[in-house]
């Protein structure tokens, strides 16, 4: 099978052996793969996948099953999308079996692809370790962002306002349309989010850069949840605040934790997610797809972070 490889910082999709499927396993032939800022990091080197797991790039992919194992819930011919560890953008990928879920009825493979990453990292952060409750307020710092909008329909849907710090206002435009109750653009300052404040949860994939902000801007007993390092990894910070407030500050990734811990979660999007797709109350927001033979322009165009949304790859345009 053809597989994307990150050699020396070039990208190659080229011959790999195809994976053995094990039992509790499926395989998939894939159709279309999301594209994520963390396939960025793994190309240049910064993030490597976790012990065990494959080289192969890719988070997250749709596909058919062609391989399932004897008591599996899944069947031949089944369509699914998948959260992986790796291994996504490739002509198959084996997986988990409770590592993946049925495509919402009415989504083609491409927008199916664009799921799991970014509304499992969502769901995940607000309400699993943000422990959000209906009414209490929200900060999605790149509100445009893939997981950003997840974010922003999940809050909606599940009555938290929240405000987004975004870099245009054409990206201000697009989080509003989602449901964001407003925002401010990073290049005229984020002081004014204050005028929102306080917020109980913020999502933070910056670090460094907004770390003393964010501690100014959550209030009694707020949430920070940081899920990247963008804005760098070495911030100072008022440790009285933190104490004053009963900040609880979370780091947090989805790609390193357990089998299990991704098959609950995986549990948990179906229950309280997925029936929001089926009934149009969420949609996926997916802003361009690429040939896979076109898969530089592909990272070109996210690594531009002008991308509102997500970005995914086709790899079988035939399943589509």
């Amino acid at each position: 099978m053809k597989a994307l490889q990150a050699i020396d910082g070039q990208l190659a999709w080229s011959e790999r052996p195809a994976p053995a499927c094990a039992a509790g396993q499926i395989r998939i032939k894939v159709a279309a793969a999301g594209l994520n800022r963390a396939d960025l990091l793994q190309r240049a080197g910064h993030y490597p996948p976790p012990p065990g797991v494959t080289d192969t790039l890719g988070l997250e992919c749709a596909g058919v099953i062609v391989e399932a194992g004897a008591g599996s819930r899944w069947s031949m011919g089944d369509r699914v999308c998948a959260l992986l560890a790796g291994g996504g953008i490739a002509e198959e990928v084996v997986v988990d079996e409770r590592h993946a879920l049925p495509v919402p009825q009415g989504l083609s493979m491409v927008e199916a692809a664009a799921i799991p990453e970014v509304y499992a990292t969502a769901w995940l952060n607000l309400f699993v370790l943000g422990e959000l409750q209906p009414g209490e307020k929200v900060l999605l710092h790149a509100g445009a962002s893939g997981v950003g909008s997840a974010g922003i329909q999940l809050c909606k849907a599940f009555d938290n306002p929240c405000w987004v710090s975004v870099g245009s206002a054409e990206r201000l435009a697009y989080c509003e349309s989602l449901g964001a109750e407003g925002g401010v653009l990073r290049g005229d300052g984020l002081e004014s989010l204050r005028d929102f404040a306080p917020f109980d949860v913020i999502l933070d994939p910056v670090g460094a850069k907004y770390a003393q902000l964010n501690l100014q801007l959550l209030g009694q007993d707020g949430r920070w949840i940081m899920i990247g390092l963008m804005g760098g990894r070495e911030a100072t910070l008022d440790l009285a605040k933190l104490l004053s407030k009963r900040i609880r500050l979370i780091g947090s990734t989805l790609r390193s934790r357990s089998a299990d811990s991704k098959a609950a979660l995986l549990a948990d999007l179906e229950k309280n997610v997925w029936p929001l797709f089926e009934s149009k109350r969420i949609a996926p927001r997916l802003e361009r797809s690429f040939p896979i033979d076109d898969v530089e322009a592909a990272f070109a165009a996210l690594a531009s972070n002008t991308v509102s949304g997500k970005l995914a790859l086709v790899i079988d345009k035939d399943l589509n």
